[in-house]
């Protein structure tokens, strides 16, 4: 009885600690996939590229891949594929996704079969010879399956009967029932808590002002109603109304101040993002010229060391930041500064100077954006002649 209770003393520990262990960004992606957000689900990827998808959560010790299955989500499990999710991870009872998915494929038919066990297939053809605790295998459930499909229309006499046959369909609908009977239930601590999205520099603005707006409000309030109880004469209409339109201007001039440093600070932000650019191409180009002495000395450059505008934005922030400071009124300057930048990122010509530098590994994705960072400078300039 002792030896029994420690044990599920500690399961309970096990249980109960396991979800602290997942990271933040963890917890983000499991929700994501729950709620089948596929558009923020691969922004957040995209993002944190180096985020580690095989994971486990809960008391079924599920990995997302396993609930993208369960769910019948074919966007989400191929976009956790592409990220290498692992098709041989098991849960508690052995399950891979395969299972799950093909559990699923036998309930809903076709369609599910299409969507969901032919890409864990295609990713991973072994497999369909996972067995889990039971001993049941996914190529067991397909051939279960397909040996009830295909019963003779007709026959010469009355069946044999298979007790070996018998038993594999009764254990077949026992699991079925069973999938049946749990899909769609969580337990309590599979709901994890999830930090709230990150603050940008626009958030964090609008709150600051709600902030002082309401701290000015509060405080003009608690000015009024103490002068009024200190003064034993009432004030005249004229006078509150005097001193209300005092305290409105000096409010809405304490915010045209606040806006005026907000603008500040941005424009300083750009500009500081403008000179950062314009250092590093003159580093990075000039040590990639043809005319260079020290041929075989430069150092290998990899995705983060080309000087990109905007490391993580679009093509279109980068251009942005590029041509920061021109003013696009004055056609004259605004072409100049835009040939000077088609010139510099023209895909033969960087290639010329850089593509014996680039690391192998970066090399294609490097190309590429370089490639689409000059049709966007191509589209800028054919505004221009329009």
């Amino acid at each position: 009885m002792q030896i029994h209770a420690r044990w599920i003393k500690d399961q309970k520990t096990n249980s109960s600690s396991a979800p602290n262990m997942l990271s933040r960004h963890q917890k983000r992606l499991w929700k994501y996939v729950e709620e089948g957000s596929l558009l923020k689900l691969k922004s957040y990827l995209r993002k944190h590229r180096d985020l580690q998808v095989n994971f486990t959560q809960g008391k079924r010790q599920r990995s997302p891949l396993h609930l993208a299955c369960g769910l019948g989500d074919d966007a989400v499990l191929r976009l956790l594929l592409r990220h290498g999710a692992d098709v041989l991870a098991r849960d508690r009872k052995g399950d891979t996704p395969l299972h799950l998915a093909l559990n699923r494929a036998l309930k809903h038919g076709r369609a599910a079969y299409d969507d969901l066990v032919v890409p864990l297939r295609k990713s991973c053809p072994e497999a369909m010879d996972a067995a889990n605790t039971a001993g049941v295998t996914p190529q067991d459930l397909l051939n279960w399956s397909k040996l009830s499909e295909e019963t003779p229309a007709s026959t010469s006499g009355p069946p044999k009967a298979d007790p070996e046959r018998d038993w594999m369909e009764k254990l077949f609908g026992e699991c079925e029932d069973e999938f049946c009977e749990n899909f769609g239930v969580y337990d309590a601590d599979d709901y994890l808590a999830v930090d709230e999205e990150e603050e940008d520099y626009g958030d964090w603005a609008d709150r600051i002002r709600t902030e002082y707006f309401s701290k000015k409000n509060a405080e003009a309030q608690r000015i009024a109603a103490s002068s009024g109880r200190k003064k034993k004469k009432k004030k005249s209409e004229g006078e509150k109304e005097e001193n209300y339109q005092e305290l409105h201007q000096r409010l809405q001039k304490e915010h045209q101040e606040y806006l005026d440093r907000a603008a500040r600070k941005e424009e300083e932000t750009r500009l500081g993002k403008k000179r950062r650019y314009d250092q590093m191409c003159a580093a990075t180009f000039k040590a990639g010229a043809p005319d260079d002495d020290d041929d075989g000395g430069a150092e290998l450059l990899c995705y983060a060391d080309i000087p990109w505008p905007a490391p993580r934005g679009t093509v279109q922030e980068m251009a942005d930041v590029m041509l920061h400071g021109v003013d696009r009124k004055d056609a004259a300057a605004f072409r100049k500064a835009l040939r000077k930048q088609q010139t510099l990122w023209h895909p033969d010509k960087f290639a010329q100077r850089c593509e014996a530098r680039l690391q192998e590994k970066d090399k294609r994705r490097i190309l590429d954006t370089v490639t689409a960072l000059s049709q966007e400078l191509n589209r800028l300039a054919q505004t221009l002649r329009t």
